[in-house]
């Protein structure tokens, strides 16, 4: 892995690197979701929630659309999901 590939990698790790980030990313794996609703499925504060989903979509993990006044989002980057797959795994060996 060259210096940029890495410098990369680890902009998006950092991306996810966060309790309520890896929350959110769990539930949009099932499917896209509206702001309010990952509000609720949460139970943290909306201005918590918007800056988290806003600081993946810059980091290009999350995509979002707007309709009508709402805000839907999703992931945009699938490799996330398998990466945090891979870890999970590794946290899971770790524990036996």
């Amino acid at each position: 892995m060259d210096k940029e590939a890495a410098e990369h990698v680890a902009k998006v790790m950092k991306a996810v690197a966060h309790p309520v980030r890896l929350e959110i990313i769990e539930l949009l794996e099932k499917r896209e979701m509206c702001v309010g609703d990952i509000v609720e499925a949460l139970g943290v504060k909306q201005a918590i929630t918007s800056q988290q989903l806003n600081m993946m979509k810059n980091k290009g993990v999350l995509g979002c659309r707007r309709d009508g006044n709402k805000v839907f989002y999703r992931i945009e980057n699938k490799n996330v999901i398998r990466l945090l797959a891979c870890i999970s795994d590794h946290c899971r060996v770790k524990k036996r």
